[in-house]
């Protein structure tokens, strides 16, 4: 039997970084990745007298925090945080098994005498307890062999070391560890949450699943991507990878990918914490950074993409870089020749010959509504949204290259009863019967950086569809800035890496796109746009 579990708490301690409030969507999405990940325990917020509401992971008690639970729980053990100061045992109410499966009690040195009696009654109402006293460090050898040895008599399910100031040694881990397992009951695990502050958290985490090893069963707090306040937490990640590399565990490091790439990304523009996933992936592979800042300039690269790509480059030509290999090895990824005849077929039919307006998802499409609207009354065009749902405009079709756009569209309403323009490189479930799958292979032109932006590959297939005219709303361009999108949902950090060179790569394919217009569509811009100059300069140039 394994001795490690992992207990996933980004829900409660990334929590604090965003008011508390994720959205239900992301709360939903994240529990579901982290079970299908094959995570032993995950925290799902806090037990507060207050703050609780919609989308928020603050709870009133279990049969509040019932609605985020899933009714196959895999063996996941649910739970809850309860901060001594912040809530009333009398909210709590009986263990349901539809519900949370265990309260952790949190409380600081002075109120660990008081937080005794409400463990007691955490137990009594039949949850699994998690005792959880702030700052370990700040007792001594012998008021925390006191205080363990009244937690002994009441049982609990797991006493935790807390670094909560991330000021914790090897060598202090090594001696604490030494005392609460020579103190504690048999019975009861212990626990392991650090903070990042001295970037020694994954080290500890992975120095405590060694030294517990034939003494005790642990558990070891992470989350997803370290999102922690300061400097974060133990990434999740990090630790799951040493367990399965070094002690034989098999965490779903694929579908934990997958919640970084869907979810964590967005949060990153809201709010700002340490570590970063692709270099984590460059460690996984005794990869050369540059194989890694070369690969996420990609608009629909994702981490487990990243990871197929630097196996199959194979282990010497990854401790360097050769670029054109990487963007061999990137294409013939993405590639997916499926047969796509039907799809642009269909399309053909339909806008062959007709005005189309994209609506690119820049910041535009809300403070230039009017100018767009005007547009849409004098031409009455086909109009196709690019990887989003505009919110007060009707679209015939909704273009989507990107998979990172296409799974957090999927389950959308609006997404599903949409008529939809898929590129073949999103690995799709199954098609429906109101999706157009077009050709990724016949859109893109290897050599350029941005050859997967969505736009562009949208441009390229209205010109081969021969359109009568296209108008474009919402190709921005990029800034330092967290307002890039028309909606804020939309926003990844890359863009904010560097948005002048993203700029100039775009600028400069638009404008090979524009000389290249053998059809002689006409071509607009209904919104401002940096880029609208290249339209400029390509029309002079086809007028001499």
């Amino acid at each position: 039997m394994k001795h490690v579990e992992l207990l996933d708490c980004t829900l409660r301690d990334g929590a604090y970084l965003v008011d508390k409030k994720f959205g239900n969507n992301v709360i939903k999405g994240i529990i579901d990745g982290l079970v299908k990940t094959k995570i032993n325990c995950i925290e799902i917020g806090f037990f507060q007298d207050e703050g609780f509401g919609d989308g928020k992971t603050v709870f009133k008690n279990s049969a509040d925090a019932k609605r985020f639970i899933p009714k196959d729980k895999n063996g996941t053990i649910f739970t809850v945080l309860a901060d001594y100061s912040r809530f009333s045992i009398d909210n709590l109410d009986e263990y349901d098994p539809e519900s949370i499966d265990a309260v952790r009690e949190c409380f600081f040195k002075n109120e660990r005498f008081d937080a005794l009696e409400v463990c007691k009654k955490i137990k009594e109402k039949g949850y699994k307890l998690f005792v959880q006293p702030v700052d370990v460090l700040g007792y001594t050898d012998e008021e925390l062999i006191e205080f363990i040895k009244l937690i002994n008599k009441v049982e609990p399910y797991c006493f935790s070391i807390v670094d909560t100031f991330g000021s914790m040694y090897q060598e202090d881990l090594r001696r604490i560890f030494k005392i609460v397992n020579e103190n504690l009951i048999s019975s009861s695990k212990i626990g392991f949450h650090s903070h990042n502050n001295m970037q020694l958290s994954n080290a500890l985490s992975q120095e405590f699943a060694r030294i517990s090893k034939g003494w005790r069963e642990v558990v070891i707090d992470g989350t997803i991507s370290g999102m922690g306040r300061g400097a974060g937490n133990t990434p999740t990640e990090l630790i799951a990878q040493y367990l399965n590399s070094q002690m034989g565990y098999n965490y779903n490091m694929d579908t934990l990918l997958d919640i970084i790439d869907d979810y964590m990304d967005n949060l990153r523009t809201k709010c700002t914490w340490g570590y970063s996933t692709p270099y984590f992936i460059a460690g996984c592979y005794g990869a050369h950074v540059n194989n890694i800042t070369y690969l996420t300039q990609k608009n629909s690269i994702r981490s487990k993409s990243i990871r197929y790509i630097l196996d199959k480059i194979g282990s010497i030509p990854r401790k360097r870089y050769d670029y054109d290999l990487l963007e061999k090895t990137y294409l013939d990824y993405l590639c997916n020749n499926v047969s796509n005849e039907i799809g642009f077929n269909q399309l053909l039919s339909d806008l062959s010959g007709k005005d189309v307006l994209i609506l690119a998802p820049g910041a535009t499409i809300n403070t230039e509504f009017n100018r767009i609207s005007e547009y849409i009354t004098q031409t009455n065009p086909i109009v196709i949204s690019i990887g989003f749902i505009p919110h007060k405009i009707n679209v015939d079709y909704i273009f989507v290259s990107n998979t990172r756009r296409y799974t957090n569209l999927k389950d959308d309403n609006e997404f599903l009863k949409n008529k939809k323009i898929i590129t073949s490189n999103i690995k799709q479930q199954k098609d429906k019967d109101n999706e157009n799958i077009v050709s990724f292979t016949n859109l893109i032109i290897p050599g350029n950086e941005h050859i997967d932006n969505s736009t562009l590959l949208l441009l390229r297939l209205l010109e081969s569809l021969n359109v009568n005219s296209i108008g474009i709303a919402g190709l921005d361009g990029y800034e330092y800035s967290p307002n890039n999108y028309a909606d804020e949902n939309l926003e990844l950090s890359n863009v904010l890496e560097n948005p002048e060179e993203i700029n100039n790569n775009i600028y400069n394919m638009l404008l090979d796109l524009f000389n290249g217009n053998k059809n002689n569509i006409s071509i607009n811009f209904v919104t401002t746009s940096r880029f609208e100059p290249a339209l400029n300069e390509a029309v002079k140039k086809e007028m001499i």
